[in-house]
């Protein structure tokens, strides 16, 4: 995938526009748009995230970290990951590879020097 498109949706998350954001991810793999709430579900409430397979939907703590595009891009992975199969999520080790590698080339398309 191109890092200006990885770059861009960091760039939307950071910006206010997490569900414009997973739109164009969920067109781009090829999924389900996940829904979005604020607030987590119980046993989850010393995450910043979690992802809800019955129902395809990301929580979050707080209306701050629907701007936090570690915690949207980790949790998106593992909506792709429960789409294709239905009984795996992904692990915690590539969720975060997922997120880290769109924040990567949002450092370096974003904020690289002129």
């Amino acid at each position: 995938m191109e890092p200006k498109f990885k770059a861009f949706i960091v760039w939307l998350i950071l910006n206010g526009k997490t569900e414009e954001a997973l739109e164009l991810l969920a067109k781009r793999y090829n999924v389900n748009l996940p829904k979005i709430k604020v607030g987590l579900p119980k046993g989850h409430r010393k995450n910043f995230g979690c992802y809800t397979a019955g129902n395809e939907t990301i929580s979050v703590l707080n209306s701050e970290t629907l701007k936090e595009p570690f915690t949207i891009l980790h949790e998106f992975y593992h909506h792709i990951r429960t789409d294709a199969d239905k009984r795996h999520k992904g692990t915690e080790k590539k969720a975060d590879e997922f997120a880290k590698d769109f924040i990567e080339a949002y450092k370096s398309t974003c904020l690289a020097p002129s």
